[in-house]
């Protein structure tokens, strides 16, 4: 019988060094590797994908990949649906689940976890997520934008540590203006905030700012932002932030 399986997994950040054993391994077991054409690009040197059969597309083609995946599945190939950070994450795992599940297919499905966004940016600003954190996307291309602002506003209420994914693009320049002019009325405008480009790739780079000073920095598509909440503070050389536990120290 046809194995009939896709793996569906998460590369992290993009450098071999911080992919798990498990996503390696997955992709070693595959007949075909599937993903968006940048990702694609990040793993075809890797010795685990040499012989393998590696299918490419471009933007917005989430669901026409996943439809890919479980034709050549139901062929009875073994199939890796790479995805960025972590697939569960804004990521392939679910649209692939949906997919199989509304098709009633045959087919098994193992969601390899992968290192997020958020946690690769955390790292490399401290330790900005050691208490409650809401992740929030500001790409209202599948969201609807009153929906988001309502979500900003209640983690901010909340006091939760907010991190943004998608904070700004061409098609969506002053989202990040917005957020900001939402958490400005429940926060204190002098509450730390971490922007990280490109984190653990090439390019990488990291600001540490403040909420009210945020949207003077270089913020784009390749960023993700880390809004601290009320206890959040920065070590006196400007480097790291650190959101407390609670730990007598």
């Amino acid at each position: 019988m046809n194995q009939k399986k896709i793996y569906v997994t998460g590369l992290g950040p993009g450098n071999a060094d911080h992919m798990t054993g498990a996503a390696l391994a997955s992709m070693a077991d595959a007949d075909i590797v599937v993903g968006y054409k940048t990702y694609i690009d990040l793993i075809k040197d890797l010795d685990c994908v040499q012989g393998k059969t590696l299918k490419a597309s471009g933007m917005r083609k989430e669901v026409d990949r996943c439809q890919e995946c479980l034709d050549l599945a139901l062929e009875g190939k073994t199939v890796t649906l790479v995805s960025s950070g972590d697939a569960g994450v804004y990521g392939m795992a679910g649209i692939m689940l949906e997919l199989v599940e509304k098709q009633k297919a045959d087919v098994e499905v193992e969601v390899v976890p992968g290192i997020s966004a958020v946690n690769a940016a955390a790292s490399i600003l401290g330790a900005p997520l050691m208490h409650d954190y809401a992740v929030i996307s500001l790409s209202n291309l599948l969201t609807d934008w009153e929906l988001i602002k309502k979500r900003i506003r209640c983690a901010g209420e909340g006091d939760f540590v907010i991190a943004l994914y998608n904070p700004k693009s061409k098609g969506r320049p002053t989202n990040i203006n917005t957020c900001q002019e939402i958490l400005l009325q429940v926060k204190d405008p002098k509450t730390p905030v971490g922007i990280v480009q490109n984190a653990m790739r090439d390019g990488q780079k990291k600001c540490i700012t403040t909420l009210d000073q945020m949207c003077d920095q270089e913020i784009n598509m390749f960023s993700l932002v880390i809004i601290g909440n009320s206890k959040t503070y920065v070590t006196e050389d400007g480097q790291t932030m650190i959101t407390p536990r609670g730990y007598r120290l």
